[in-house]
């Protein structure tokens, strides 16, 4: 969960510092020779460039942005026997894994939880949360390394980035025709754009980057599957199994009889769930057993 909030929130925040600054030096213009209809070629290239932009950015920019958001402190020279245990079991890892040595950090959190990030597989870093070395033993935290591990080998970052991307193309580009539309059709102003025009591309943009974001969180929660299985032929079957299993219990993510999952507090149907960007936990401990 980490490690997509803080890709998504590192990428809205370089959309909006572009969006100003296009805004200000006056290049996004997409309006025809005559300023009343749309140059539809224009616009798909400036979307286009300005959603792929975000998104690349903010994918360089993600080990910096984490360590800065998480507080996360990497391990230079292991001070204790912890620390070098991790280092190790991180390397063991990575030599399987065919990646080059990701750095290790720790952050400050009491729940636990982990994440790996990194614009390229060879220049990954894998972190971990002080209450995830306090609340789990040796072989639950291997395995967790290792599901991290497979982030990184798998390249979901950088996959990840693309289909951000992609997304974000497509809701820059749809926002600004229905703003136009909007601009045109209802407050019948003939030529240039009008406050409307404004206000309505803003909201539509949100509404669209919402729904679209429902595209992301699928793709996430496939790749989570596969990081499982990753994770489960790095460390063991057993081991990953136990590493959800005390996830789940220090979550209070408890699957109820069926009849009762409605009313639970993560209930595993619903609208919500097409906005998460994990499966419940239940769900990947079955696919792990069916393997």
């Amino acid at each position: 969960m980490k490690r997509i909030f803080l890709f998504l929130m590192t990428n809205l925040a370089v959309i909006l510092v572009l969006s100003i600054t296009l805004r200000l030096l006056g290049v996004d213009r997409i309006l025809d020779e005559q300023g009343a209809g749309l140059n539809y070629n224009a616009l798909l290239i400036f979307a286009a460039v300005f959603g792929f932009g975000g998104s690349l950015i903010s994918l360089m920019l993600s080990k910096w942005s984490a360590k800065r958001m998480t507080g996360a402190v990497v391990i230079e020279q292991p001070a204790s026997a912890q620390e070098h245990w991790l280092v190790e079991t991180v390397k063991r890892q990575a030599d399987m894994a065919g990646i080059s040595m990701p750095e290790v950090a720790i952050f400050p959190a009491q729940e636990p939880n982990a994440f790996a990030t990194g614009a390229n597989r060879n220049k990954a870093l894998v972190a971990v949360s002080e209450g995830l070395l306090n609340q789990m033993d040796q072989g639950e935290v291997e395995a967790v390394l290792a599901h991290e591990i497979s982030h990184v080998a798998n390249g979901d970052m950088i996959t990840l980035a693309l289909i951000q991307g992609v997304v974000n193309t497509f809701v820059i580009f749809f926002s600004r025709v229905i703003g136009h539309v909007v601009d045109r059709v209802i407050l019948k102003n003939q030529r240039g754009h009008g406050i409307g025009y404004y206000i309505t591309t803003f909201v539509a943009e949100v509404i669209l980057a919402i729904l679209a974001s429902t595209i992301v969180a699928w793709f996430s929660r496939r790749r989570e599957y596969r990081a499982d299985a990753g994770g489960a032929q790095l460390a063991s079957r057993e081991k990953m199994i136990g590493a959800l299993q005390r996830l789940q219990v220090a979550s209070g993510e408890i699957s109820l009889p069926d009849q009762m999952a409605a009313f639970g507090i993560s209930g595993g149907g619903g609208f919500m769930n097409l906005f998460r960007s994990h499966p419940p936990l239940e769900e990947r401990i079955d696919a792990l057993r069916r393997g």
